[in-house]
Parts: C-alpha cells; sequence; structure tokens
C-alpha cells in the first residue's frame, strides 16, 4: 500500500467515524439525557455508578468511571463511581476458581445496591460475563444500563434501558461508546455542579 493508498484509508475511516456520529437517532439523543438524568440522580442520593465491560470496551469502563471520580471540564467534588474490572487478584480468582463468566457477577453480588446503577458496555450485546452482571444487578434492584452496538444483542432485553449506536462495526461502536460517555459525563457536570459551570461561563 503506498502513501496515496493510505491516506485515502484514513480518509475513509475519518469519514465512517463521523458518519456513525451523524446518525445518532433523535431517540438515541433522548436516551443519552434520560441516563445523564439518572446518574445525576443516582448520585445525589447516595448511589453509586458501576461500569463493566471486556476488552476494549473494559478500557472505555475504566476510563469513564474516571471521568466521574475526577473531572471533565471543572474543578468539582468527585462523584462516586468505579469500573469492576479493574482488580486483577479478583478478576483471576474468580475466573480460576468458577468461570470467567462470572467475574463481574461476583462483584455485582457483594457490591450493588438497590440505589445504584450498572452501565455495561458490549458492542455485540452478547458477552456472556456482561449478561450475567446484569441479571444479578437486577435481581438486587438496581438500574441497569447497556451500552452496545446497533443489534443491541441479548443485553437489550435484559437492561432498563439501552443505547444503541447504529453500525455493527467494533471500532465504530467504540469510538462512539466513549463519544457518549464524554457527553453524558459533561451533562451530569452540569446537572451536579452548576455554580462553578456558571463560574466558567462568566
Amino acid at each position: 500500500m503506498d502513501q496515496k493508498q493510505t491516506l485515502a484509508r484514513i480518509d475513509e475511516e475519518l469519514a465512517e467515524s463521523c458518519r456513525v456520529k451523524q446518525q445518532f437517532s433523535s431517540e438515541l439523543k433522548n436516551q443519552i439525557v434520560d441516563l445523564a438524568e439518572r446518574i445525576a440522580a443516582t448520585l445525589s442520593s447516595g448511589g453509586v455508578v458501576y461500569w463493566i465491560g471486556n476488552g476494549g470496551s473494559a478500557a472505555d469502563a475504566q476510563h469513564l468511571a474516571a471521568e466521574l471520580v475526577g473531572k471533565l471540564r471543572r474543578a468539582r467534588k468527585p462523584l462516586a463511581s468505579a469500573a469492576l474490572t479493574t482488580n486483577a487478584s479478583i478478576l483471576t480468582a474468580v475466573a480460576n476458581d468458577s468461570s470467567y463468566n462470572e467475574v463481574f457477577a461476583r462483584q455485582v453480588e457483594a457490591l450493588v445496591r438497590p440505589t445504584d446503577l450498572l452501565i455495561a458496555l458490549s458492542t455485540s450485546g452478547n458477552s456472556e460475563s456482561v449478561l450475567q452482571a446484569v441479571a444479578c444487578a437486577n435481581d438486587r434492584g438496581a438500574f441497569t444500563v447497556g451500552w452496545t452496538g446497533e443489534t443491541g444483542g441479548a443485553l437489550a432485553k435484559l437492561v432498563g434501558l439501552c443505547l444503541r449506536i447504529p453500525s455493527r462495526d467494533t471500532q465504530r461502536i467504540q469510538e462512539a461508546h466513549i463519544t457518549v460517555g464524554h457527553i453524558v459525563c459533561g451533562i451530569v457536570e452540569d446537572l451536579l455542579a452548576p455554580a462553578q459551570a456558571v463560574q466558567q461561563a462568566e
């Protein structure tokens, strides 16, 4: 592949990434607003926002939990959020002693309360470890959210709210997930730190 072909490929990839985001439906945009408001309400009432996912989705889960605990655009109090993808001892112990499919469900059973919210990232919507964790969270009375690709997979039928990215390409879905995550975290900051938002605008 020569340089001209490589540059053309880059242009195609960028265009496709933009196209996916530009095709967000009004329904999906309203769901993003709903999710941000639910997260803000969960945090305001003392709940915790938990995140799960495998592979690239695990990295996205950690990234977005960090945006809430740290900050996105402004200094503020930390918000209660955690990714259940980070404790190597728990993950490897459960995977070794039981089954990898239980690595998140076991943590959900130990930590998640009815006042909490669980966000499950799965591009296919069919990851068994994610599905088991969501089922466990539902049993515990927590509100569950799925972030998936176009089809939603089995996850769409389990969660209280499912955000489906209009694509079946794993890369494009993951790129859109992080975009949605930044938008959601930004709205949450605006809802929970309005004084800082006004001060920054001035």
